[in-house]
């Protein structure tokens, strides 16, 4: 046999095992950052989305009280006519009737409110003061019966006050 038997240096071996160590350190550190990022990514991908969907309800809302604002003229021609009317038992008082009702049975059922606040305390916030009526202590700040025109709130939101008289 020759002598030529390769002897593995150990050197050598520990500069491969370290220089290994090191590449997988470096691998191991870049995906960690891959998925650091890819996490981010992720979470601003949802919040996007989220943001989106918000926005377009926002919109679709805004777009339906825009409309509901443009019929109120009509439910208010109504309640005068009606009104007008109150003591008429003809067929087309009836009929007026009927038509406002299902005007207004419609648009309830799509998120409007009517704002009727009789006998309640003033509320600048619902309510419209355009004249004030003589009362006593008790009665003060309360909204009397006749109310000029109706309020009305769209999905919670004050879209037109009611026009009151105010006691006291």
């Amino acid at each position: 046999m020759s002598d030529d038997v390769e002897q593995s240096d150990p050197v050598a071996s520990e500069e491969d095992a370290t220089e290994a160590f090191d590449s997988r350190s470096e691998a191991e550190r870049q995906r960690d950052e891959y998925k650091d990022a890819l996490q981010r990514l992720q979470a601003d991908f949802e919040n996007y989305r989220k943001r989106v969907s918000r926005t377009s309800e926002e919109a679709t809302i805004r777009a339906a009280g825009d409309i509901v604002a443009k019929l109120l003229p009509v439910l208010d021609a109504f309640d005068y006519a009606q009104a007008h009317f109150a003591d008429a038992t003809s067929p087309e008082a009836e009929a007026l009737a009927q038509a406002r009702g299902v005007m207004l049975d419609a648009l309830t059922r799509e998120g409007l409110e009517r704002i009727d606040a009789v006998d309640a305390p003033f509320d600048p916030q619902v309510h419209d003061a355009v004249a004030h009526a003589p009362g006593d202590e008790d009665s003060t700040g309360q909204v009397v019966e006749n109310v000029l025109r109706a309020g009305y709130r769209w999905k919670g939101t004050v879209m037109r006050p009611a026009m009151v008289t105010v006691r006291g």
